[in-house]
């Protein structure tokens, strides 16, 4: 599988403004927030709710977290369809161990997240790309590769795809879930983005889709409400979710980050977290709406670009002569930054693309942002 350089980009020096860190910037992160539904916790807390907890998860946390689904997909969600996890990548990793075995094959978007592909490398999985379109996976050439093998399960991020910014239709939801039925493999939706829109709301999750039995939703309290809560879902149907209880470290290990399940679920009940993410959707699209206004000044004419209607990123097309892994070097010279298109790719593919990400940074930094890295496409 070739690929580019992969990193995960921390703090960047001071002055320099990266825009290929796809975090949320400082005056997103709800301290206050967090305290007050931490107070609320610990102010009624028992001894035993400092012991290792139930395996799936509170049951009180997962009442709450499936009232809160439900109300956001307008969908009805139990509890018992939930189990707790330390967040997105930790469940992707606890899936490749539960539903995947060295050797099997595993399909991927194409881009698609590129920490992701170390998970998957990391349990010996191949990884088989399927083109993308705007409308989502491009269906003839999933058939096409289905006809050659049959992959353990299918990774999507069908919401603001990253990097895209994409999503897919309710139409391609439907026949991704209908050819896993067909062709017995699964489908892992990666859906930390589907509460972050900011014009039309997406169409409805996967998590929606369980009843399929071949569908596991993964959410996540990074996007929403802080990366270091280390929090999230995975939402399916029974038998999935009994393969999962039983995995050795899951059995182990009690319900996985018991305390924060607890912080959450205060917020959760408060209302707090609901009004956070209202916060959050006006924040990120004046953001949306910057960087689309700074890409039109600087660089028309040298990239396209469709803005996206929610999530965290831009997806720019540049000329096939554009190297923009060769450029991300050289932007740190002019203290700026970017994620180069090839490490999205599981083939080497999207050496002229460029992700650049509108969460970590405000407006005025944004605009800065995006005048710095201009020079470096002359």
């Amino acid at each position: 599988m070739a690929q580019g350089t992969v990193t995960f980009d921390g703090a960047p020096p001071p002055g320099t403004i990266n825009l290929g860190i796809g975090q949320p910037s400082a005056d997103l992160l709800p301290v206050g927030l967090v305290h007050r539904a931490s107070e609320a916790f610990f102010a009624c807390a028992e001894p035993f709710e400092l012991n290792y907890g139930v395996i799936a998860g509170d049951a009180r946390f997962l009442q709450s977290l499936a009232g809160f689904l439900s109300t956001g997909y307008g969908a009805t969600v139990t509890a018992d369809t939930l189990f707790a996890t330390g967040g997105n990548s930790q469940a992707l990793d606890l899936v490749s161990s539960v539903f995947a075995k060295p050797g099997d094959t595993v399909f991927v978007e194409e881009p698609s997240y590129f920490l992701a592909f170390q998970i998957f490398r990391d349990h010996h999985l191949n990884v088989v790309g399927i083109p993308m379109t705007q409308d989502g996976p491009d269906i003839e050439a999933l058939r096409q590769e289905l006809d050659r093998t049959t992959p353990a399960f299918f990774y999507t991020i069908p919401s603001f795809h990253n990097p895209t910014g994409w999503s897919s239709t309710a139409p391609r939801r439907q026949q991704i879930v209908s050819l896993a039925e067909e062709n017995g493999f699964l489908v892992v939706a990666d859906e930390p983005y589907q509460h972050l829109f900011y014009y039309a709301e997406p169409p409805p999750a996967f998590g929606t889709m369980i009843a399929s039995e071949v569908v596991l939703s993964l959410g996540s309290f990074s996007k929403i409400l802080a990366p270091g809560m280390r929090l999230g879902w995975i939402q399916t149907c029974d038998e999935l979710r009994r393969q999962i209880l039983g995995n050795g470290f899951v059995n182990s290990g009690g319900s996985i980050n018991h305390i924060s399940s607890h912080i959450v679920r205060h917020a959760i009940d408060a209302g707090l977290l609901d009004t956070h993410i209202a916060r959050l959707r006006t924040v990120l699209r004046g953001r949306v709406e910057a960087m689309d206004a700074a890409l039109h000044e600087h660089f028309d004419g040298l990239a396209t670009w469709t803005r996206p209607d929610g999530g965290y990123f831009f997806w720019l097309r540049f000329d096939e002569s554009v190297d923009a892994a060769a450029l991300r070097r050289k932007a740190p010279g002019r203290e700026t930054g970017f994620q180069a298109g090839d490490v999205f790719s599981a083939a080497g593919q999207f050496g002229n693309y460029v992700r650049l990400s509108f969460a970590h940074y405000n407006e005025e930094d944004i605009r800065e942002g995006i005048a710095r890295m201009r020079p470096l496409f002359d």
